[in-house]
């Protein structure tokens, strides 16, 4: 049964709107996404753990929800901001958003004034912030408050929340063996490579090098995966150890990650990328591809020193989008090649790749 709620972000400013999805209570980092659909993928995402997301998209729900379509075992974002939440009227919806948000516990905000809550967000950049929809007479002051005593996401390893638990093969064809280290890997990663015609093996994110080597991969590929790339424990050694070794491609957190073995920096953008519309150029070839990213974090261009050269820039603001080593076979992007809104701009990567292997 619907019920007033609201959003309060750390700011003090508030945000209301009508309970859907589970009755309850989260805290969360109060972010937004640009795309105009997608919202199954979105929410099934890993890299959105421990995050609140506004949808900047008028209507959700039209399509409704089914498995296919999911990226990930389960719902790892903490809350979802909505303006219209509509039921679905499309064949394939096997479940409605509301029901699978309901199922994975976790609370939509239905009725905001989301065109409102993204310009604060781009203005005053993410922030922490506390989602009140459990029903209880909560008060502004002491939601504000919560939201300001939530530890956040900085430094912590949120890709160990959201791996795997044991290793697994997605696929066993073909004759080149990638390894996938799993920081919250989405499942388009793990079908385009078995499209590229990889055996395709994941494993946890606390895998050792020693371990990966056992495996006798012919390529390592770094996934995308939530939070703050310093905070991520082991997989910058492991990284260490398997360049020069074995070619590794990386995808963003993997791309970060990347980035910190090769003894870069990472920093916190002021309210990161998330949407299926930004322009990367490209410039080994001098194009522009259209892509997908959700990402709070990049690589320094200060910090690159001599064994990193850029490839690919964002045309919005100048961040890297991509890079690769200068002598040995690794590179990376920020982006989601296996997104595909171009449709088709970055899908050469997963090419690319496997000329590294070859």
């Amino acid at each position: 049964m619907s019920s007033q709620a609201y959003l309060a972000l750390a700011d003090g400013t508030v945000f209301n709107g009508v309970s859907c999805g589970a009755a309850c209570d989260l805290p969360g980092e109060a972010v937004f996404n640009t795309g105009m659909s997608g919202y199954q993928e979105i929410v099934s995402d890993p890299s959105y753990f421990g995050q609140i997301v506004t949808l900047s998209t008028a209507e959700v729900g039209n399509y409704g929800c089914n498995d296919e379509d999911m990226e990930s075992r389960g719902v790892f974002l903490n809350g979802l901001i909505v303006q219209n939440l509509n039921p679905p009227s499309s064949w394939r919806s096997r479940q409605s958003l509301d029901d699978l948000l309901k199922q994975s516990k976790r609370p939509i905000l239905s009725g905001v004034d989301t065109r409102r809550l993204v310009l604060h967000i781009r203005e005053k950049g993410t922030q922490k912030a506390w989602l009140h929809a459990d029903g209880t007479d909560l008060s502004v002051e002491e939601a504000v408050a919560k939201a300001r005593a939530w530890s956040g996401l900085d430094g912590l390893d949120c890709a160990a929340e959201v791996a795997a638990a044991k290793p697994y093969n997605w696929s066993e064809k073909g004759d080149l063996h990638v390894v996938v280290i799993d920081c919250g890997v989405k499942y388009n990663i793990l079908r385009q490579l078995a499209a590229t015609g990889f055996r395709v093996t994941v494993v946890p994110c606390r895998t050792t090098a020693e371990e990966i080597f056992k495996l006798r991969p012919n390529g390592v590929l770094l996934s995308n995966g939530p939070g703050d790339p310093d905070g991520v424990v082991g997989v910058v050694d492991c990284v260490k150890k398997l360049l020069g070794k074995v070619p590794v491609m990386g995808i963003c957190l993997g791309h970060q990650i990347l980035g910190l073995a090769c003894g870069a920096r990472t920093g916190r953008l002021h309210f990161g990328h998330h949407g299926c519309n930004h322009p990367v150029k490209n410039l080994l070839t001098n194009t522009v591809e259209i892509t997908s990213q959700n990402h709070n974090f990049a690589i320094m261009p200060d910090s690159l020193g001599g064994n990193l050269e850029i490839t690919h820039v964002n045309l919005n603001d100048g961040t890297i989008e991509g890079v690769r080593h200068k002598t040995l076979p690794a590179f990376s992007v920020q982006y989601h090649p296996e997104a595909a809104p171009g449709p088709f701009d970055a899908r050469y990567l997963f090419g690319q790749f496997k000329e590294l292997m070859q």
